[in-house]
């Protein structure tokens, strides 16, 4: 699902929500999460969620196409953990669901 169709699921399913309202409410929701992260702090969201960051440490990597030794800095990964209630829904679905090969 993109965040166009996010919206426009929310839009309909809360029809007293002018869309732009529904737009405003999913972009700000997306950049709190961001500038939190961006602050070094973690979101959490009961029964969806948290939102952390991984560090990697600075390290030599290597240029594959050339073989060439390349210092790759230090970063910080954005992380996303399911909660326990979407891990437990989505699990009973699945089973559910019988996924022939």
């Amino acid at each position: 699902m993109t965040k166009l169709e996010l919206i426009e699921n929310l839009t309909i399913r809360f029809d007293h929500w002018k869309n732009k309202d529904v737009k405003e409410a999913v972009y700000t929701t997306f950049e709190e999460i961001c500038h939190t992260l961006e602050s070094g702090n973690r979101v959490e969201i009961r029964g969806f969620g948290s939102f952390s960051l991984h560090h990697r440490d600075a390290r030599i990597g290597r240029n594959p196409k050339t073989g060439e030794k390349v210092q790759v800095e230090a970063k910080a990964i954005p992380y996303f953990r399911a909660g326990k209630e979407m891990r437990e829904r989505i699990n009973d679905s699945y089973g559910n669901t019988a996924i022939k090969k």
